[in-house]
């Protein structure tokens, strides 16, 4: 009986993981769209790739630091940040790695296109903004309605000290 009442907690505990972990649906005809594009300019100092990149990422580093340039994308009713990026980095073959966050009932990005948090020192990782402005929270909590400009960005700092201040 205990052995049985595992195994169920088990099989039920997976289908709640796949079923969170499911394929954005794709877009219907619903007009609605956005821009989204994925970049990491905090990268690139004087044409170079600094230091802090550990050396085996350098080779995934553009001149432009740009991952994916601004990009149009069909939206749905109801479609998160996320659900967009998932999307899209699925449509370009752009690797994406997150984690479900149970306690706050979001998404959290790990890595994009193999860049991933921590590879350019203990702050550096993605935060997303939304018409320039930096959501205080996570991406598949940020429902949109059309016509947004969403910019996924590797900062040195992703606790915001970086993002969006002049040099």
């Amino acid at each position: 009986m205990k052995k049985t009442s595992i195994l169920t907690a088990a099989l039920t505990a997976i289908m709640i993981f796949t079923a969170s972990c499911a394929k954005s649906p794709e877009p219907s005809d619903t007009g609605l769209k956005c821009t989204i594009s994925i970049i990491c300019p905090e990268l690139i100092v004087n044409g170079e790739v600094i230091d802090a990149l550990d050396i085996e990422k350098h080779e995934l580093i553009t001149d432009d630091g740009v991952i994916l340039a601004p990009t149009e994308a069909a939206i749905n009713d109801g479609d998160s940040v996320f659900d967009v990026l998932s999307r899209i980095c699925r449509e370009n073959k752009l690797h994406l790695e997150y984690s479900e966050t149970p306690i706050y009932g979001t998404a959290y990005i790990e890595g994009i296109a193999n860049l991933y948090e921590f590879d350019a020192g203990e702050l550096s990782g993605w935060l997303y903004s939304v018409d320039g402005e930096y959501p205080n929270y996570g991406s598949s909590k940020y429902s949109l309605s059309g016509n947004e400009v969403i910019v996924w960005e590797f900062t040195l700092d992703a606790n915001g000290g970086q993002v969006g201040e002049p040099e």
